[in-house]
């Protein structure tokens, strides 16, 4: 598949811990999934999701509870869900997924992170026809083919697993995330390090030096955005 995601979800983690940056994007969208059903993860799919996402990224457990407490309390702090695509240096694609409570600010913010590291902001379609919508769960303790038989055995079938380091990776269609979950917790899998409703490329470039040097600034200046949740690409970084 071209991504390593331990060592991506690692980066990510490493570089917004230290500002918090990751906590209060996690504590925007634990509030917004909790407003739009019950403040509730057994009766709210898409609460539950971001719970099992913030899990892997170690979010702590006061700032998952203040944000389900604050949709509680019927704050009436609203966001809207957008989804940016646009280009960036030789060929590269780019989607961002972003939560706001000011869609002016927001776009305006966006297009200058592209415009100002090589990029350009396309119009709705432009780009995300090259990903595919994917459920990427992670697991430590089994090989690929043992995951494999335990989901054959839930008669799930997947769209790839493969081992990544120390891990086993499992590709899924997204409304499979929350059944391969329960199938390998049926065989005592508690812990997933990696928990993830991602864009994938169907396929991944190479840029040359200069022109990645230029892309992983504008990834980081789209990151850093505080109203950006997630950005995905068709570049592969990996060395």
């Amino acid at each position: 598949m071209g991504r390593k995601w331990n060592n991506i979800k690692d980066k990510k983690a490493s570089k917004d811990a230290n500002t918090s940056r990751i906590y209060a994007k996690f504590g925007r969208e634990i509030y917004v999934a909790a407003r739009q059903g019950e403040p509730n993860p057994d009766s709210n799919q898409t609460l539950k999701f971001v719970l099992e996402r913030a899990k892997t990224y170690n979010v702590p457990k006061h700032i998952i509870d203040r944000a389900i407490e604050k949709a509680k309390g019927g704050s009436d702090e609203t966001y809207d869900e957008l989804r940016y695509e646009g280009f960036g240096p030789s060929g590269s694609m780019v989607i961002v997924d972003a939560l706001t409570n000011n869609v002016n600010r927001t776009a305006s913010e966006v297009r200058a992170a592209f415009g100002k590291n090589g990029g350009n902001m396309g119009v709705s379609g432009s780009v995300a026809y090259m990903f595919d919508a994917t459920a990427v769960i992670g697991i430590e303790g089994k090989t690929a083919d043992e995951v494999l038989e335990l989901l054959m055995e839930a008669d799930i079938d997947v769209r790839d697993i493969i081992e990544e380091d120390d891990s086993v990776i499992v590709y899924a269609e997204p409304d499979q995330f929350h059944s391969v979950q329960e199938a390998l917790r049926s065989a005592g899998i508690t812990e997933f390090t990696v928990a993830e409703l991602t864009m994938l490329a169907q396929n991944d470039i190479k840029l040359p030096e200069e022109a990645q040097a230029q892309f992983e600034k504008m990834i980081d200046a789209l990151e850093d955005l505080e109203d950006v949740q997630q950005v995905y690409h068709n570049v592969d970084l990996e060395d």
